[in-house]
């Protein structure tokens, strides 16, 4: 008979992400995340694996909140181009902790480059629902990307942005959809 799992998953990459947030990438070690959270090493490769395993765990989570925020916005059954415009919609919504934990993704990513092909995967399916031959929908990739690079420029911290910047950066964006 087999115990049961009482270590919390979930607290697990809390841990992981406030490393990777307040030491760096670099410092995410299965050590590292097995101290911060009050548990062993083994523990922590109990409920993960590797620290491969972790890292995908990690984007996983963070990547299907996401998603749910965007099917939240898009509902049931929704189209391609439902699902860019309601990516959009979310991003515009992303807060500046939304926007450092997305940093913390994306950093942990460099650290796991297999996990590379998996973002890729999400944006090429992300932007297959979109047909380009039309100028409409050729409009709605542009503002996708236009999104995406004002959300990196703001997660990263390259560009500070205000609140009232980022929704005035994202009134553009709509405009550009309804030109």
């Amino acid at each position: 008979m087999s115990r049961k799992r009482t270590i919390d998953r979930n607290a697990v990459l809390d841990a992981a992400e406030h490393i990777v947030s307040t030491l760096g990438a670099t410092a995410l070690t299965i050590d590292a995340v097995a101290k911060a959270s009050g548990i062993t090493k083994g523990g922590v490769q109990y409920c993960f694996g590797n620290k491969q395993d972790m890292i995908a765990a990690m984007v996983a989570r963070w990547g299907g909140e996401f998603d749910d925020e965007v099917a939240a916005i898009t509902g049931p059954d929704a189209s391609g181009i439902d699902k860019v415009r309601a990516h959009i919609k979310a991003s515009a919504q992303a807060d500046e902790a939304s926007s450092g934990r997305a940093s913390v993704m994306m950093a942990t990513l460099l650290q796991a480059p297999s996990q590379m092909e998996e973002n890729r995967k999400w944006y090429r399916e992300r932007l297959a629902g979109i047909d380009l031959s039309s100028d409409a929908n050729r409009k709605l990739r542009l503002a996708f990307l236009a999104c995406e690079g004002a959300f990196l420029l703001r997660s990263f911290n390259f560009m500070a942005v205000t609140d009232q910047e980022w929704q005035d950066i994202f009134a553009d964006i709509e405009r550009l959809l309804m030109s």
